[in-house]
């Protein structure tokens, strides 16, 4: 690469960003559906034509910002499993719990346009799939260490829902039990349930010790799974 190329590469870096931030505080603003592409060019004092050169559609830019979200909620879930490595499965699932609410009280507009109301008129692409799937991958393989390692606490599952079990296990984890499948699916449903309640104001006068309340229930949903406590 030539130096102007190298520039020109930087240059390209540097406008996607300042696009990207522009839109966030859009976001912020008026919500996902109103985002617009000729209110991000004039806030950053670009003609239209010049933007749609980095996005050529409101759907393109959306799809970016999705993306960017789903890979931050994906990375602080896996700093937390890293950073607990070693520890009980039941106690690293819990600390990942927690890294993802922390970092949708710290983004609540990010975590809004990938948990909140669906935008209309948009349809998330396949490139949307891989970075949504980060949170669930850290919970499954924490449970995958727990299964092959201590042992986890199955619960035995209705004989109706053993088809629906049997295809989830194959989708999601095919060297787990299928019961560990569904209870996977349900925890990781609550989750992020728990999480939009708090950030969506549905624990407005009714639960006030958020950390602790959160803290508590994350430690249960991991039990549901089968993760086993201490001692």
């Amino acid at each position: 690469m030539t130096t102007v190329q190298g520039a020109r590469a930087r240059a390209r870096i540097e406008i996607t960003a300042a696009i990207k931030d522009e839109a966030r505080t859009q976001l912020a603003a008026e919500g996902a559906a109103k985002l617009s592409l000729r209110a991000v060019a004039r806030e950053l004092g670009m003609v239209s034509s010049a933007l749609y050169r980095y996005f050529p559609s409101r759907d393109d830019l959306l799809t970016a910002l999705i993306v960017d979200a789903y890979d931050a909620l994906g990375a602080a879930a896996e700093q937390a499993a890293s950073a607990t490595a070693g520890q009980r499965p039941l106690d690293r699932w819990t600390a990942v719990c927690r890294a993802v609410r922390a970092w949708a009280v710290a983004h609540p507009h990010e975590y809004a346009l990938i948990y909140g109301s669906p935008v209309p008129g948009y349809t998330a692409p396949q490139d949307t799939i891989g970075p949504a799937a980060r949170v669930g991958l850290v919970l499954i393989e924490i449970t995958r260490g727990a299964h092959h390692g201590e042992g986890v606490a199955l619960v035995p599952l209705p004989e109706a829902l053993a088809p629906e079990a049997a295809r989830l296990a194959a989708d999601i984890a095919p060297d787990l039990p299928p019961a560990l499948a569904v209870t996977l699916v349900a925890a990781w449903s609550q989750l992020f349930g728990l999480v939009s309640f708090e950030l969506f104001g549905h624990f407005q006068n009714i639960v006030e010790d958020r950390d602790t309340f959160f803290a508590t229930a994350a430690r249960r949903l991991g039990q549901d799974v089968g993760l086993l406590p201490r001692g």
